[in-house]
């Protein structure tokens, strides 16, 4: 192959790499000031919550974490949540008993 061709073909690449690292740089600097925006955007929200009051009229006082009760407590209230699980599951067994129900009166 002649001189000129291999000459040609690296000035190709060298402008090719150099177009590429300018794509990059312009598209990294556009994304840079989109999450900027998006930081300020999240940071409005962020910094007025901060400034709510921490003092207990500010809202109701918290129920201490179950590990700190006794273990009654966390008992019953797993009893709750178990029960209301178990209302949970019939209510729905028999919300599909009664749609199978009428399939097969709509089928007949």
């Amino acid at each position: 192959m002649p001189w000129w061709i291999w000459l040609i073909l690296s000035l190709f690449m060298l402008a090719m790499i150099v177009a590429g690292i300018a794509y990059a740089a312009l598209h990294g600097f556009r994304a840079l000031n989109g999450i900027a925006e998006i930081g300020s955007e999240l940071g409005k929200p962020l910094s007025e919550l901060a400034d709510v009051p921490q003092g207990a009229d500010a809202r109701e006082p918290l129920a201490p974490p179950t590990f700190t009760q006794p273990l009654n407590s966390a008992i019953s209230r797993y009893d709750d949540a178990q029960v209301d699980v178990i209302r949970h599951r019939n209510a729905k067994r028999e919300r599909h008993a009664r749609a199978w129900a009428r399939w097969s009166r709509f089928n007949r």
